[in-house]
């Protein structure tokens, strides 16, 4: 079978299959009215045991569990108690006639629908909160404890359809060798604490997966997705080999951790990290990154039932500044739209959404929501090393006008007797042609550049990457859109401002020594992905690299260039 890789290593155990429970779908009927008084006290009493479930999981690993670990299973309690869901599931109840576990998986599967929908690999990952938020509810309102009897052998390896994170915290990795799921990506809590905890793990691998059995002997591979079901013994003394080779390479990334970017001739390279909250900065530290280079916003909005005050957004700012001390933090303002929506904002509905009220198109629309934002991000600019990156910028008219609403938050900051950083800086991402095409008139307004290449190449090919029956034209070693990274890396560079680069290229092995050959300035990704790429930059002369670069431009075609750089890459 095949994934994604989301951890790496090579894991080879025996499989515990984790299968739902089916007592919910099997629950059908309707209530009658003087029920609907008990179905509603009954969801807030489950609701009331869920949260002190996991409250007491908090306390009981307190010791053991990291920063990160905690955020992860307070954000659990908050969506357990989401007053949002709690209206919802009442209006089932209500008007609908549903038994509470009904509206509760009602009310679940259609938040799950929506998050699974959008566009960015972060915030799809988030519906596993809200599938373990509904799951710990409903396990309340059937008082259903058959997961906490649950017993683990050494060398399992966890097959699942997704893996919750209070369960992904919980698990007791001296037995869990490996874990595979039918859902997920990177960003996914179960690939995030297994990348923490060194734990092989594949997610997405469809279906099928479920087919395997208790018992059933499991080989995983967590760099390439492999998943290999009852293998012969041969193909399992192969694996035992690899095994003792990945091993030796993980502990020789660990070595490299403190070490500088540099290219055997001499280039530093930065290489900084995706994040979304300051509960992220210690293990991005961790992994040898020197900052941030995308600190998501759009999640903490979401997260609100109504716009955040401006005091709220300076706290969470403020949090991301003082963690990151010294370290720059470059803060993209609200990139809401498209496949991110927020109920408070009654966005509506669009035919094309992805090209139309989205981004900087609304901040420039709703100037009351931008500036707000603005003012926190200032605000908190004293407490670290801030800088504002303006997402989804088409033109320099746009770029002009986002900077006097920042110049007028400075304003009323000053006029009110409150510090920020006047000097702080002002970029954009690169994710629309037209604005890859102008960086150098672009660089006028623009104080550095960083490249979206998640939407810059949905664009640049007209490719919605989500669509199944066109995913595969999704392609960023195509040679038009390399050419298209190379022009904008360029016109920046003869204007003297740095380029770089948060899309998912950024963390891909093959594509390293490419994007380092083009001049890409800053490299940033997943925390995990660092220590990979940081051994791929100082293995290679930078002019190397350009010359690599240099040839496969003369190549026609994706699969001709991928081959030709796995043929260097070895």
């Amino acid at each position: 079978m095949k994934g994604t890789g989301v951890s790496p290593g090579i894991s080879i155990g025996t499989a515990y299959v984790i299968r739902k429970a089916p007592a919910v779908n099997a629950i059908t009927n309707t209530i009658e009215e003087k029920d609907k008084p008990a179905e509603i006290s009954n969801f807030d009493k489950a609701v009331k045991e869920a949260t002190g479930e996991v409250n007491r999981i908090i306390d009981l690993n307190r010791s053991r569990f990291k920063p990160e670990d905690i955020a992860i299973l307070e954000t659990q309690t908050e969506f357990i108690g989401d007053s949002q869901i709690r209206s919802d599931v009442q209006d089932k109840i209500l008007n609908e006639n549903l038994p509470a576990v009904v509206a509760v998986r009602e009310v679940i599967q259609s938040m799950v629908q929506m998050f699974g929908e959008m566009d960015d690999e972060y915030l799809r990952a988030r519906r596993t909160d809200i599938q373990d938020a509904g799951k710990r509810i409903i396990k309340h309102l059937l008082k259903d404890d058959s997961e906490s009897a649950r017993r683990y052998t050494e060398n399992t390896i966890l097959i699942a359809e997704d893996i919750s994170p209070t369960d992904a915290l919980s698990i007791d990795t001296s037995l869990i060798s490996g874990i595979a799921t039918v859902e997920g990506g990177r960003t996914s809590h179960a690939a995030i604490i297994a990348r923490s905890r060194g734990i092989p793990a594949v997610a997405g691998c469809g279906p099928t997966l479920m087919e395997i059995a208790d018992n059933d002997t499991i080989i995983l591979d967590g760099s390439t997705g492999d998943i290999l079901v009852n293998p012969d013994n041969h193909k399992i003394e192969e694996y035992r080999k690899k095994k003792k080779i990945s091993d030796r390479e993980s502990e020789s990334l660990k070595l490299i951790r403190d070490k500088p970017a540099i290219t055997k001739d001499g280039r530093k390279i930065h290489l900084l990290g995706n994040i979304s909250s300051h509960t992220e900065l210690e293990h991005l530290f961790e992994c040898g990154g020197e900052g941030v280079g995308l600190l998501r916003t759009e999640l903490f909005f979401m997260q609100h039932e109504k716009l955040p005050s401006e005091e709220e957004q300076f706290e969470f700012y403020l949090q991301v500044a003082i963690t990151a001390g010294k370290k720059p933090v470059i803060v993209r303002t609200l990139d809401i739209g498209g496949d991110k929506q927020v109920p408070f904002l009654s966005i509506p509905a669009e035919s094309n959404p992805f090209l139309g009220y989205r981004a900087i198109r609304i901040s420039l629309d709703r100037t009351d929501i931008f500036l707000t934002q603005i003012r926190a991000i200032l605000r908190a600019s004293v407490y670290g090393n801030l800088k504002i990156m303006l997402p989804m910028v088409s033109c320099l008219d746009e770029l002009k006008a986002a900077k006097t609403l920042i110049k007028k938050a400075e304003s009323e900051l000053s006029d009110s007797g409150i510090r920020y950083n006047s000097k702080i800086e002002t970029g954009i991402m690169l994710e629309i042609p037209s604005a890859a095409l102008m960086t150098g008139m672009l660089s006028k307004e623009s104080d550095f550049f960083s490249i979206g290449t998640n939407d810059l190449c949905q664009y640049t090919m007209a490719v919605d990457r989500m669509n199944r029956k066109v995913a595969s034209l999704y392609d960023h070693f195509n040679p038009g859109f390399l050419r298209l990274l190379k022009t904008a890396i360029d016109q920046a560079h003869e204007k003297g401002k740095s380029v770089g680069m948060c899309g998912e290229m950024s963390s891909d092995p093959l594509a390293v020594i490419l994007l380092l050959g083009m001049g890409l300035d800053e490299f940033s990704m997943p925390a995990s992905s660092i220590p990979v790429v940081k051994q791929i930059i100082n293995k290679v002369d930078y002019k190397d690299a350009k010359e690599i670069y240099n040839i496969a431009m003369t190549m026609e075609s994706s699969s001709e260039i991928r081959e030709y750089l796995q043929e260097k890459s070895k």
